[in-house]
């Protein structure tokens, strides 16, 4: 990979995480939780790119290795996701009350 590009790739990843972290630092922290469980749903993007990486890295390791814990992250990114969204909608499920 030419310099240039490793540049340019490394400024745009510097760019999207400080453009990120303003982006969520103005959120009211009522929308968090409903935000946050779509966006962890998305994550399945990064699934399918990681699955991508591991399949074409027969000749480099590091992207293999870089891959798989892309894998892994993002399936318990995905996961933890469900189960927020999930436990949010049981807050609005009607309590059933026992009758002696």
């Amino acid at each position: 990979m030419e310099p240039t590009t490793l540049i340019l790739l490394l400024f745009i990843f510097v760019l999207s995480a400080f453009l990120g972290f303003e982006l969520i630092s103005k959120v009211p922290s009522q929308l968090h939780t409903p935000l946050m469980s779509g966006s962890n749903a998305i994550s399945g993007i990064t699934i399918v790119g990681a699955l991508l990486a591991i399949m074409q890295s027969s000749d480099s390791q590091f992207a293999g290795w870089l891959g798989f814990v892309a894998l892994v992250l993002a399936s318990i990114n995905v996961v933890g996701g469900y189960m927020v969204t999930d436990r949010m909608l049981g807050m609005f499920k009607k309590k059933e009350t026992k009758k002696d």
